[in-house]
């Protein structure tokens, strides 16, 4: 399962990422997003679990908790969906 992790300090790292979601099962891949040109944190990450329930486990134990003085918003990546009343860009 495919993880948000919103609100992150800058100072987090992936490995940061991985140990703090890895008290919750196994963590596949950790990795926080970052500004192409500076390499500078964009304050979000995604984490992907190899097992469901311990996804599960990790969103209802990480949302709203406090990471180097930040809250975090997780939750699981939805897919998008295209809403027919908007028009098609192009």
């Amino acid at each position: 399962m495919q993880i948000y992790v919103g609100n992150l300090a800058t100072t987090i790292t992936d490995d940061d990422l991985r140990r703090v979601f890895a008290h919750s099962g196994a963590v596949f891949r950790a990795n926080v997003v970052t500004d192409l040109i500076s390499g500078a944190s964009k304050g979000f990450g995604f984490v992907h679990m190899t097992n469901h329930h311990h996804a599960e486990a990790a969103i209802v134990a990480l949302n709203n908790s406090t990471l180097e003085g930040c809250v975090l918003c997780v939750n699981e990546v939805r897919p998008l969906v295209r809403h027919s009343s908007l028009p098609a860009l192009g």
